[in-house]
């Protein structure tokens, strides 16, 4: 069962992937953005889902021809038609962009059964296509090639690797113009929670700084007059 309820969902909308990375560095998780890997699209609405992960392998020529795709029961073609509605499909390409990791077809089909948005370490063919579909998506570069000329999908919904960081099922992924970051599961109520806390401060900080006000004190906030400060405008509000 998911750990995303509906609620936290909503709010993790207007939570930037920033704000997520200060959060959970003062937890001592340094390593929960996913490396080299960027929207197809910007300005989209934030992509919040649980993980659903597909792992490929380095391909081998003799059991990855291009019939391969004609059995119903191939790992790729099973993820696209089982990831959950509101999932992000995650997928570890081995930081290999060479090879398509799918394309407008398939994130179509995702698009279509209410999935979230799709993540990938290497590219996606079709690029274009997929920028302008309704759905997020976030590869490391374009690849024209199909993925069975480097890519072998091997198992379904299991822990992998993605842009050097871990995913596990059901951890959660949230990705803005800036990239993907990957949410434990088990802290998600608490970096909603506090995350929630920042970024109202972070506002109240931008609001500040747009009127010529230092910085010091201010951000970090060490200074009590200014706390205060917050504190009725936030009852302003």
């Amino acid at each position: 069962m998911s750990k995303l309820s509906k609620t936290n969902r909503e709010k993790l909308r207007f939570i930037s992937t920033a704000t997520v990375a200060t959060f959970l560095f003062k937890k001592g998780l340094k390593n929960q953005f996913i490396q080299n890997v960027v929207p197809l699209k910007k300005g989209r609405p934030t992509m919040v889902g649980d993980a659903f992960t597909l792992r490929y392998i380095p391909a081998r020529e003799d059991l990855n021809t291009i019939t391969v795709f004609k059995d119903p029961d191939h790992p790729q073609r099973v993820a696209v038609e089982t990831c959950p509605e509101g999932a992000v499909l995650v997928i570890d390409s081995r930081k290999n962009a060479r090879a398509a990791s799918a394309g407008s077809i398939l994130a179509t089909r995702l698009m279509k059964r209410g999935v979230a948005g799709i993540v990938t370490d290497g590219g996606f063919r079709d690029s274009a296509e997929i920028a302008d579909l309704d759905f997020s998506a976030y590869h490391n570069s374009p690849s024209a090639p199909t993925n069975l000329t480097l890519h072998q999908a091997i198992a379904i919904n299991e822990p992998i690797g993605c842009g050097d960081v871990a995913v596990f099922p059901k951890d959660i992924i949230l990705g803005d113009d800036d990239g993907v970051m990957v949410i434990p599961a088990h802290l998600i109520d608490e970096v909603v929670q506090e995350c929630s806390k920042m970024t109202l401060y972070e506002e109240f900080v931008m609001e500040q700084v747009q009127n010529g006000k230092t910085i010091v004190g201010l951000y970090p906030l060490t200074d009590d007059a200014i706390g205060n400060q917050f504190e009725i405008w936030k009852k302003s509000r």
